[in-house]
Order: structure tokens, then C-alpha cells, then sequence
């Protein structure tokens, strides 16, 4: 329930009228000046932070080169997720530790689609294999390559989404932890290899792997590469020297000042132009008007000089008929 600003008295919500009952002060228009001024205020502090969050939103994702490549490189790992890492080869179904396979192997995709359409089966190859078979390894790798694949995505992020405290040290953790996982899942996908080359065949729910071989797949060299650079970028943005939030507003200001006197001199220049132009108009206008003259005057010059000869023959006239 609402209450008048002025004397207290409670505002029942059917009440729709603009002055209260009790005092009868205009509520809409009660102290409408302060009122005015703590928007004002209130508004001024909300552009000021939202211009503080943008400064730091800014420079922590593009301010320097150095911030500009982690965005760049934080990125980069995931294009190692299309190189096979490992695989297992076999006479049967072969697969590989790659999002997508390009040669007729079965990716990591497809090992995790087994999971969900033949559950009941997978669980039966497990138990008939035991706990450290051929296809517990291959199962496990493939989840743990799907965790890397997660944590370098959350890497990704929290670069953005932690872009106000820019020495944030989350992202090094998410690499870390990313890194820690890829080198699990190569492990225990390239075991795989090894645990069904020694059984000759085993299976993962509809797939059958027969005479095993693998190991380790050249793709671990962008996996090494393109996550150390991923980690090695997050170290250095985080031990380099940030500005404060003084500066950075400071950097703004200036932005802002030098770009209102940059449309200054541009307006300047177009009203110095303007003016010439208006110049050169009316000095061409009257030369146009001098020109129309002295046209009008060359054509009246015949007539003037016919009068004058006229007015001086009727002189010479009347003077001989004076002198006769």
C-alpha cells in the first residue's frame, strides 16, 4: 500500500486521485524539484558506472595487443579438436579421438552415441571384459576428450564474461585443468589400443573392434602447441601491469573531448566555407548586375549622343535665325 509522501496517511490501491484525502497535497508534484535533482544524481551515477564497465569491458578484451591476442589464442585450441589425437585401428570398426572422423573411422562423436542407443550393451561389454578392458578405456578417453573440450569452451568465456577484473587468474585454471584432461584422454585412448591388441577383438555396444593396433596420432602436436599457447597468453596477461579504473576513465575523457573539438573544427571549417561560398556568391552576383549596366548604358549611348546633336543643331539654328 502506498503511502503520501507528505503527511504519511496510507493510500488505499483504489484510491486513483492526484491529491490526498488527508492533506490534500498533489502527490505527483510533491517536492518535484528535489525529486528532480535526486534523478539527476541518481542518473549520473548510473551513466558512471556503466561507462566504468564499459572502459573495463574494453580494454580487457581489445586495450592491448597482448589482450587482443589471449582472445585470439584462447580460441585457437579448439581448432585441435579436428585432428585425430589417438586412435585404434583394427580390422573391424576403427576409431579416432577427433570430433569428426574423415576416413571411415568411428569419431568420439560416435563413441558417445553408442553410450545413449546402447547403453544396456556397452554395460555388458564392460562386464564381461572387466573393469580395465579395451573398451573401458576407449569409453573413458572419449569422456574426458569431451571434458577437455568443455573446459577449454569455459577458458573461452571466462575471458569475457570475467572482463572486469582483467588479471583474473580463472581462465589459467580452466587451461590447466583442460590440458590435465587431453593428456588423460590420449592416455587412456592410445591404452585402448594397447589392452585390445592384447585380447584380439572386443566390443562397445554395436561396434566390433578385431586385430587392434594405434596409438598415439600426430594430432597431439596442435594439442601441445595450441593449448600451451592458450596458457602460456592467459600467464602474461595476468603478471602484466592493467590500468586502473581512474585511467582508463581519464583515457575516455579525453576520447570524448577530442572528438568534440575535432567536430568543433569540422563545423568551423564547414561554416568557413559556407561563408565563402556566400562570398563568392554575391561577388559574382555583382558582377552579373555591373555587366546588365553597362549593357543597358552602351545601349542607351546612341540615343544620348542623337539628343545631343540634336540640341546642338536646333542651337546653331536658332542663332543663325537670331543673326538674320
Amino acid at each position: 500500500m502506498a503511502t503520501c509522501p507528505n503527511c504519511g496517511n496510507k493510500i488505499p490501491f483504489w484510491n486513483i486521485k492526484a491529491e490526498c484525502k488527508n492533506c490534500g497535497v498533489s502527490i505527483p508534484n510533491y517536492n518535484w524539484m528535489e525529486r528532480l535533482e535526486e534523478d539527476n544524481k541518481n542518473a549520473e551515477q548510473a551513466f558512471g558506472v556503466f561507462n566504468r564497465t564499459m572502459n573495463r569491458v574494453r580494454y580487457s578484451l581489445f586495450g592491448t595487443k597482448l589482450r587482443i591476442a589471449r582472445l585470439v589464442l584462447t580460441f585457437l585450441p579448439i581448432i585441435a579438436f579436428i585432428l585425430p589425437w589417438a586412435s585404434v585401428k583394427s580390422e573391424g570398426d576403427s576409431f579416432q579421438l577427433a570430433l569428426f572422423s574423415f576416413n571411415g573411422s568411428k569419431s568420439a562423436v560416435d563413441i558417445i552415441s553408442q553410450l545413449f542407443s546402447n547403453g544396456s550393451l556397452i554395460k555388458n561389454d564392460i562386464a564381461f571384459e572387466g573393469t580395465f578392458g579395451p573398451a573401458t578405456f576407449l569409453l573413458v578417453g572419449t569422456i574426458f576428450y569431451f571434458l577437455t573440450l568443455l573446459f577449454m569452451v569455459i577458458s573461452f568465456f571466462m575471458s569475457i564474461i570475467k572482463c572486469k577484473k582483467p588479471k583474473t587468474r580463472s581462465t589459467i585454471t580452466f587451461d590447466v585443468i583442460a590440458i590435465v584432461t587431453a593428456i588423460v584422454s590420449v592416455a587412456l585412448f592410445a591404452y585402448a589400443a594397447t589392452a585390445g591388441a592384447r585380447c584380439d577383438a572386443f566390443t562397445l555396444g554395436s561396434l566390433t573392434a578385431i586385430n587392434v593396433s594405434g596409438g598415439v596420432s600426430l594430432g597431439i602436436i596442435s594439442v601441445v602447441v595450441l593449448f600451451g599457447a592458450a596458457l602460456g597468453i592467459n600467464i602474461a596477461v595476468a603478471v602484466a601491469p592493467a590500468k586502473s579504473d581512474e585511467q582508463l576513465e581519464e583515457e575516455r575523457l579525453a576520447k570524448v573531448a577530442a572528438k568534440e573539438e575535432k567536430e568543433r573544427q569540422d563545423e568551423l571549417k564547414r561554416e568557413e566555407a559556407r561563408l565563402k561560398a556566400q562570398k563568392e556568391a554575391e561577388e559574382e552576383q555583382k558582377q552579373i548586375i555591373a555587366e546588365a549596366k553597362r549593357k543597358v548604358a552602351e545601349k542607351k549611348m546612341p540615343l544620348r549622343l542623337k539628343k545631343e546633336n540634336n540640341s546642338k543643331r536646333g542651337a546653331v539654328l536658332n542663332t543663325v535665325l537670331f543673326l538674320l
